[in-house]
């Protein structure tokens, strides 16, 4: 199908302030860094990968993964059902949600012809064999794992513990359906023990379950490389998970998957903000917590900034500044303190990069605050 594209596309962010001096905040798509991105994940997994559409649902973007090759997309709701759906003819969304209302698994499957899903208790199995009369599915068993270093611990909500995973594989497989397990060690995971854990428990699970797993899917929880963060490369945690994976030997027809999200993204889009008023070391910006900046916040991210002038340079001299969001909410303050120039002032513009995960996507509208304006830049 034809490329979306945002109208009109500039140089860098620089260029967009010069041509629309905007008083409002601007996403910045990189739609060539995003393809970059997502090739290499394509290059270096042998599997499947699945974009987590949950990170950043806006249509540029996942159209510019999809122009990379992307065919594969983990989605949680019907509307991203539907937005995959209708986007690409050819492309094939996968229900990793572990919980879903019986109304919208009748749709997933009767209106979009869904064929995977996850589950991780016995009556969420029971309820999609109730909804879909279908021994034709995948059903893969999503299994808990131990906390790790990640910035968020995705198995303190979801998945089965151990026991009951080997007690599940065995059901689906009795009831005709595909069987799959699937684990997931948390968003930005900075150690490879992580995984190494995750696929020794999924190994015994397999084995104490007897049953021949046609996928294996490792999640998500690849690292972005942010200010600060110290991990290993991508290539290290997919060789980690190659090796534990041949050693489970499993059945050759066995599809491994994965799910990144914000490893493929984070780089794909920047922030361009205005400071509309500076006190002393306090800098106020016109999108904060509640807008695309929620992370910094919640995951303790820190991003990196550049400052913007077009009417005269910068003095040489940078200075540390806290930056305020817009709203009237005290808390609305970034946690970290940044370096920008020492005479930074109202009207200049700041671009915060490494905003393509969970920002649009997070962002409220809380005090009628609401940064909705995306155009697509050049910068590769």
């Amino acid at each position: 199908m034809a490329t979306r594209k945002l109208r009109p596309t500039f140089r860098d962010a620089r260029a967009v302030a010069e041509a629309l001096t905007p008083s409002y905040p601007i996403y910045c798509v990189k739609p060539k860094v995003l393809e970059a991105s997502a090739r290499r994940f394509l290059e270096l997994f042998p599997g499947r990968v699945l974009y987590a559409v949950k990170c950043n649902p806006h249509p540029r973007v996942v159209q510019a993964l999809y122009d990379a090759g992307i065919r594969h997309f983990d989605v949680a709701s019907l509307p991203e059902i539907a937005q995959v759906r209708e986007m690409f003819r050819d492309a094939e969304p996968y229900f990793m949600h572990p919980v879903k209302g019986r109304a919208v698994i009748q749709s997933a499957r009767e209106v979009y012809g869904v064929r995977q899903y996850v589950i991780d208790h016995d009556d969420e199995l029971t309820k999609l064999l109730e909804e879909t009369h279908d021994d034709g599915l995948t059903v893969v068993v999503r299994m808990q794992t131990p906390k790790t270093e990640a910035l968020y611990d995705l198995s303190a909500k979801f998945g089965a513990p151990p026991d009951e995973a080997v007690a599940l594989l065995k059901r689906v497989a009795k009831e005709g359906l595909t069987p799959g397990l699937a684990f997931h060690v948390g968003s930005q995971c900075t150690t490879l023990l992580a995984y190494t854990k995750a696929m020794e428990m999924a190994a015994d699970v397999i084995t104490r379950s007897g049953v021949a797993l046609h996928v294996l899917d490792v999640g998500g929880g690849f690292p972005a490389a942010y200010p600060g963060t110290q991990a290993p490369p991508l290539e290290t945690y997919i060789d980690e998970i190659l090796r534990a994976a041949k050693a489970m030997k499993l059945r050759n027809d066995c599809v491994l998957m994965c799910e990144p999200g914000r490893a493929m993204v984070a780089e794909g889009m920047s922030l361009l903000v205005q400071v509309q008023l500076r006190k002393e070391g306090q800098v106020y910006i016109n999108d904060g917590l509640y807008g695309g900046l929620s992370e910094t916040k919640v995951a303790n991210i820190r991003l990196p900034v550049r400052a913007i002038r077009l009417d005269g340079a910068f003095a040489d001299k940078s200075a540390e500044f806290m930056l305020n969001g817009p709203t009237c909410d005290s808390i609305d303050v970034l946690p970290h303190a940044y370096a920008l120039p020492a005479d930074i002032r109202e009207g200049d513009w700041i671009e915060i990069e490494q905003v393509g995960a969970y920002s649009n996507a997070n962002a409220t509208r809380f005090n009628g605050f609401h940064t909705d304006t995306f155009v697509e830049i050049e910068a590769a």
